[in-house]
């Protein structure tokens, strides 16, 4: 039987062009090592693809695999599949990286325990680890005490730096772009994927504009039409518009892992009195949501006063999530800063740096007056005299119905 290496190294290609700057790197990973050492962790293991790409730039593509970052005081080493040869290596800070193949089961975690050697107090992220992994982890580390890092990190995260918002502005550019190339695709009889094709096809040509060396991947347009406006997450069909139709814009640009939204109620053609009622309720929660979004308010109580509105108009029980989150590395689509959200639970209280979204949604069940759902969603970037809204296409009945072009 011939023997097959457990792991590889892959030196293919120059490191690519960075993310961020060298200081900001590194100044990311020099408060997670001031972290560390307050807490008393000899070794950080990162298996998110969101901390994983926040501490070393690296995006990982699982598809059923496991990936790592492990950081020490002395190291930062990224661990990937055969599967992706050199890339893995070229896209980390550092370009330390260590390949398992497949040529055995586990060397995944053979791997592990070439890089976490002398360590026995092991950061891991609890709420990303199913339990089949972690007892995989368990064993090829054993005598290891195992720490819940998530929480952690997630609060470093939490506060953005410069370099972090003029990234996260430019993707609140391109979901303008995307929003205003998907209404100039809605006409009677167009397919919803139609129309999502072409503001996702506008924005990663932008985004290839403007950052011509990112990796152009999971940027992408939801639009609904009808009752396919429910769910707020709900993916495109092959329904054709019809004139009267209510209409969700959903679009989503990600920059080297850095996701910003744009949504917008849109009707075609017109929208029956019903509706309007409906979509000036939602514009007027979204209206007062923006304003309460400042340095020092708490997040519970921003949504416990919007709720005030809903109840006046008896619309509270439409409500079908919290008013905002936090927007960064990969907030939207893989995970996001579940400490900083706008929901009656959460107590914390907004300071300058972070970034949230003000995103109120009702829906009306099919058969009553109104039917559809109803959302509005900015970003802004909390300062220090109050909050920056970086999302500029308009919302409302005034600006986004969408009138239909009479055949020639």
């Amino acid at each position: 039987m011939i023997e097959m290496p457990r792991t590889v190294e892959i030196n293919n290609g120059v490191p690519s062009v960075p993310t961020f700057s060298e200081q900001e790197m590194d100044h990311r990973v020099k408060r997670l090592r001031q972290w560390m050492e307050r807490e008393e962790i000899d070794a950080c293991l990162f298996t998110s693809i969101h901390n994983i790409n926040y501490f070393s730039d690296f995006v990982y593509c699982s598809f059923g695999r496991n990936y790592g970052l492990v950081v020490t005081q002395e190291k930062l080493t990224t661990l990937s599949a055969n599967i992706d040869g050199g890339q893995p290596k070229r896209e980390t800070f550092g370009n330390d990286n260590l390949v398992y193949t497949d040529w055995q089961r586990g060397n995944f975690f053979y791997a592990l325990s070439m890089l976490i050697k002398d360590q026995r107090r092991i950061g891991v992220e609890f709420d990303h680890l199913t339990l089949q992994v972690m007892d995989a982890i368990k064993e090829s580390l054993s005598g290891c005490e195992f720490v819940d890092i998530a929480p952690g990190t997630m609060k470093m995260r939490m506060i953005k730096s410069p370099e972090e918002h003029a990234l996260i502005r430019d993707g609140a550019r391109v979901c303008d772009l995307g929003g205003s190339a998907l209404v100039e695709a809605v006409s009677e009889g167009v397919p919803e994927y139609e129309v999502a094709l072409h503001s996702t096809q506008t924005m990663v040509r932008a985004i290839a504009h403007l950052y011509p060396d990112v990796e152009l991947m999971d940027t992408w347009t939801w639009f609904q039409s009808g009752i396919n406006t429910d769910g707020a997450h709900n993916p495109v069909t092959t329904r054709k518009v019809e004139k009267g139709d209510i209409l969700s814009l959903n679009c989503f640009a990600m920059i080297s892992g850095y996701y910003q939204a744009l949504e917008r109620t849109l009707f075609f053609d017109h929208a029956s009195d019903a509706h309007l009622q409906l979509w000036e309720i939602n514009c007027e929660v979204h209206r007062r949501g923006l304003e309460l979004i400042k340095p020092g308010a708490r997040c519970m109580d921003i949504a416990l006063e919007l709720n005030q509105i809903y109840l006046r108009h008896d619309l509270l029980e439409y409500r079908t999530f919290g008013y905002g989150h936090s927007f960064g590395t990969l907030s939207h689509y893989y995970g996001r800063e579940a400490g900083l959200e706008l929901r009656e639970d959460i107590e914390t209280v907004l300071k300058p740096g972070m970034v949230i979204s003000m995103e109120p949604m009702i829906m009306i069940p099919e058969g009553m007056a109104g039917s559809g759902g109803y959302r509005e969603h900015d970003i802004l970037i909390i300062t220090e005299e109050g909050a920056e809204n970086i999302t500029s296409f308009p919302f409302g009945p005034d600006y986004n119905v969408i009138k239909s072009t009479p055949l020639n």
